[in-house]
């Protein structure tokens, strides 16, 4: 085009940045184009040519990793007490979200919530004992994702608390997570006291064995198949959990009706279900988590099949690289907070609850759930923008987790690490937001980007995995 025609036509813009500058065209009604791009993310010339010079050992890894997680049945079987039934559980250990921390660097939600276990198992009397026990050396702490195990915010799991009992019956292996306490001042939020204690024990001691009994008398709930209709319902299986926990309601209530002998029991038990929108949001998890932990030993794998977080570290592990953590910082999140609390009150990401999106849920999926984004902020344009994202950073699409709002496209499943580093698009998080102090609770909730330095290190992780020429099965943790 001669330059002197130039503005004898009509404008036409390709916007490359901040979307910002597209909402000033859209006001004045000029014809524009956002384009989401972003630089691809830092990484050394030599740990890029040594994955892509393997890329062809890669992909068939991937592809190993992605069938095992595609064809997982995850189906809640039985409910039992975290001594009993979780992997390497003792007295004296607690288990926690996220990648190893110790006492001295836990947040306070997380040391809130291991002095509200303590008091809860009766090893000490006032929180001040308990906290004097919790930095003492007595007590172990381990990550709940070492033990099969997933759990909600700080993800305490101590050994008297009930757990359910979820079977990939795909694969065989299991998962565990302890009964969604419901919100408010809860244990997953650091909150500790006797009103917690009492309503820990009441879990203990009247809704665990009344679900318990009602669950022998069905022989299994199908997880699976419930997710698929939660996310056909307006569910993402993360921060919105209304519908699945409604079917989950439907299948349990008439089994509790029959099994349990003291109907003024029966219907507390129902009530508190019935009150408590995200007593599915632990099954959920807990399903993720059978279904990908089938896959996490492929060799060479890229796949990512655990995200995590302790409230000061953010974690990725890989189907590839024998269960080594990668660490960096977790990051304060962006989000929609409640009256009276800014971003100054939040803690930095918390929880296991990844596990969902690592699993092709959550924010994977949120252009299932237009009306979460009334809760987390934004529209049901940003809620779609985010899950066509998401396919950018996967391997597969999920044929059974279907979104109708994208004209029931498979959820994008197994996030490629390469791809994160390669096109420099983050997986999204659809989270709740905790306050730092504990026993606070919830302050807000939003979308979170997962840091890029954990994908970094996984990267490199699995480059040192391809010079060895086989993996390494010993647990190592790189550190923030």
């Amino acid at each position: 085009m001669a330059i002197g025609n130039l503005f004898k036509t009509q404008l036409k813009v390709v916007n490359i940045g901040l979307a910002s500058f597209k909402e000033s065209l859209d006001q004045s009604k000029v014809p524009a184009v956002q384009v989401d791009w972003r630089p691809p993310v830092k990484v050394d010339e030599e740990v890029l040519a040594a994955v892509e010079a393997a890329a062809a050992d890669i992909d068939k890894a991937n592809e190993k990793a992605v069938k095992l997680i595609l064809s997982g049945k995850p189906s809640l079987v039985g409910l039992g007490r975290a001594l009993d039934v979780v992997p390497g559980m003792k007295k004296n250990l607690i288990l926690h979200a996220g990648p190893p921390i110790s006492w001295e660097r836990m947040c306070g939600p997380m040391r809130g919530g291991v002095i509200g276990a303590l008091l809860y198992e009766g090893m000490a009397k006032t929180p001040e004992e308990a906290e004097k026990l919790a930095s003492s050396g007595g007590i172990e702490y381990s990550p709940c994702h070492e033990h099969q195990a997933v759990g909600p915010m700080a993800g305490i799991i101590s050994p008297s608390m009930p757990v359910f009992i979820v079977k990939n019956e795909g694969h065989g292996n299991f998962s565990y997570a302890t009964m969604n306490e419901g919100l408010g001042k809860v244990l997953r939020y650091g909150a500790y006291g006797e009103e917690i204690t009492a309503r820990l024990k009441w879990m203990e001691t009247v809704l665990y064995p009344i679900l318990k009994g009602a669950l022998a008398s069905l022989g299994r709930i199908d997880l699976k198949n419930l997710i698929a209709q939660a996310l056909h319902m307006g569910d993402e299986a993360h921060n919105r959990n209304r519908a699945a926990t409604s079917l989950l309601f439907r299948q349990l209530a008439p089994a509790i009706v029959r099994t349990c002998p003291d109907a003024e029991r029966a219907a507390k038990v129902l009530e508190f279900i019935h009150g408590n929108d995200h007593f599915f949001l632990n099954l959920s998890m807990a399903a993720s988590k059978a279904t990908l932990d089938a896959a996490q030993d492929v060799p060479l794998s890229s796949i990512a099949v655990v995200m995590a977080r302790n409230g000061t570290d953010f974690a990725i592990r890989l189907a590839g690289t024998g269960g080594e953590w990668f660490i960096g910082p977790a990051p304060v999140p962006d989000a929609l907070y409640f009256p009276g609390y800014s971003k100054d009150d939040a803690n930095p990401d918390i929880g296991d609850s990844a596990i969902t999106e690592t699993n092709g849920l959550g924010g994977f999926s949120i252009a299932a759930s237009p009306a979460i984004v009334q809760f987390v902020g934004g529209s049901a344009a940003d809620a779609l923008r985010y899950t066509r994202q998401m396919y950018e950073i996967t391997a597969a699409e999920n044929s059974v987790y279907q979104i109708p709002s994208l004209n029931f496209r498979g959820a994008p499943t197994g996030i490629d690490v390469r791809k994160v580093i390669e096109k420099g698009i983050l997986p999204v998080i659809d989270t709740g937001v905790a306050h730092k102090k504990p026993g606070i609770g919830q302050v807000g909730a939003g979308i979170l980007s997962a840091p890029a330095e954990p994908f970094v290190k996984a990267l490199i992780g699995l480059s040192k995995k391809l010079a060895k020429g086989k993996p390494n099965r010993a647990k190592k943790t790189v550190a923030a």
